[in-house]
């Protein structure tokens, strides 16, 4: 006869039993009560018995207000002429066109007073738009609001991340007027990426990731042709990589920057362990001891060519940066610029300068410096064609405002001239510390306002409309089972 203490454990393991098996249940029910749901928009007609978990609509924004956690928006192919708006309450969600290139939200570029957006993500977490275009959201004028094609807007002036996970693959953006602002565009975020993204045609850049000190994110495979900037970030860093892209025929290519006073708070640091952004009435920028540092904001392996198109629109604040460059770096922190191929850029295929920022200097200007950062293993080809002062594959300067020091080069393929003209030797990297480079003094500043000068000079004209972009492949990839993914 088994012992009490026996009988004890049995009579304890049956309740567990039973309780598992409850728990069981319940969490089956409430994974029923629920399980996300698919929200067909089509611009056919609506079937009258759609099954269970699954709605139709017309519109794009309405199947978006009918979202929750985890749901899934599929685009049917069609023309959409609406702006849309994803609001926090429909954080987690999954918006997907069938088809990258007909699938197609489009502006028409229609001016309104405060311009208009095409996609915009406004303080949700963890959104996902993939696979379709979105084409001709325009500014209110050149100058003006709006003109954002697809953006995850984490708090635009806000000087603070109010979002995390923003996540966009497959996505085109165009423009063929001129007052397309930003083709795809983050800011005031963290933990991102994009992969397999094209837009041309923007006065400002064609992708844009701004106001993030640390921004957790990843560019990948990205097609940047015929902007003003192709890639543009102010005051974004730590953490960022941008590679395995071609940045070809805009005015210029890759361009971080520090900047003050928009999407703050500044500087740009690509240090993988930056000190607190610079605050007002807390006046701390970067400094480096050595060029022996740990760098976090990466742009390697990219195809930098012909960003030489002054034909390109450019509103008045990118028309400012100096035209024909593959990479700039103005007012950048330990930054590292790795691998890439540089062709046929007109005036310097990289430039690294002092940013004074508002410049002519008044009372809130900040000085930032060009220092820490890394020019390494990179291939230059045919650069520094154009008939301007400096030509060539490297144009580093600092030391006229402020301090620039420890920023090196190594392992390069140049064919061109650099300046400093020994840019291995004594700003080389096997040198545990480098000085400013101030050799060309206020001639380097008066260089990059030639160059200035000549981009503000352009007569603009609208690009053409891309051809069809590479689709994914399986747009019914991780998504439950319906009509159109059976």
């Amino acid at each position: 006869m088994p012992s009490k203490r026996c009988r004890g454990r049995r009579t304890a393991s049956r309740l567990t039993t039973v309780l598992a098996l409850a728990l069981t249940a319940f969490c089956v029910l409430a994974a029923n009560a629920f399980a996300v749901k698919v929200d067909i928009v089509t611009q056919g007609a609506i079937p009258n018995n759609p099954p269970k978990k699954v709605a139709y609509f017309h519109h794009i924004q309405e199947a978006v207000n009918a979202t929750h956690r985890g749901d899934w928006v599929l685009i049917e192919p069609g023309v959409y002429t609406e702006e849309v708006k994803i609001t926090k309450a429909h954080s987690d969600i999954y918006v997907r066109g069938m088809d990258r290139n007909s699938v197609i939200v489009d502006g028409q570029n229609i001016q309104v007073p405060g311009g208009r957006n095409g996609i915009e993500v406004y303080k949700a977490n963890k959104v996902w738009i993939e696979n379709l275009t979105v084409r001709n959201f325009d500014k209110e004028g050149l100058n003006g609001a709006g003109g954002n094609e697809i953006w995850w807007n984490g708090g635009a002036d806000s000087g603070r991340i109010h979002a995390r996970g923003w996540y966009g693959s497959y996505l085109t953006a165009y423009d063929t007027g001129l007052d397309g602002g930003y083709g795809i565009f983050t800011n005031n975020e963290i933990e991102g990426e994009w992969n397999h993204i094209y837009a041309s045609g923007f006065n400002d850049s064609g992708m844009y990731l701004g106001a993030c000190a640390e921004c957790k994110a990843r560019i990948n495979d990205a097609t940047m042709e015929n902007n003003a900037l192709g890639y543009s970030g102010s005051n974004s860093g730590g953490n960022l990589v941008i590679e395995n892209s071609t940045i070809r025929n805009n005015s210029a290519g890759i361009a971080p920057n520090s900047e003050n006073p928009g999407d703050g708070p500044p500087p740009q640091n690509g240090a993988c362990n930056p000190i607190p952004p610079y605050r007002k009435g807390h006046k701390i920028l970067p400094t480096f001891e050595t060029t022996e540092i740990e760098r976090c904001t990466i742009i390697r392996n990219n195809l930098l060519e012909n960003n030489n198109n002054l034909s390109a629109p450019a509103n008045t604040s990118a028309s400012a940066s100096p035209w024909g460059t593959g990479v700039e770096l103005p007012g950048d922190y330990g930054d590292l610029v790795e691998g890439n191929t540089f062709v046929g850029n007109a005036t310097d295929a990289v430039m690294a300068f002092e940013y004074p920022n508002p410049f002519p200097p008044e009372e809130d200007t900040i000085f930032f410096a060009a220092s820490g950062n890394k020019i390494a293993n990179n291939k230059f080809i045919d650069n520094g064609t154009a008939p301007v002062k400096y030509p060539g594959d490297v144009f580093m300067a600092g030391g006229v405002f402020t301090e620039s020091t420890n920023n090196c080069a190594s392992g390069n393929e140049f064919t061109a001239a650099t300046y400093p003209a020994n840019i291995e030797g004594t700003w080389g990297c096997q040198n545990k510390t480098t000085p400013a480079p101030s050799e060309l003094g206020f001639a380097g500043v008066e260089y990059l306002l030639e160059l200035q000068e000549m981009s503000l000079a352009r007569e603009p004209v609208p690009q053409p409309a891309p051809p069809a972009q590479v689709s994914m492949p399986n747009p019914c990839e991780g998504v439950p089972t319906n009509p159109l993914c059976p």
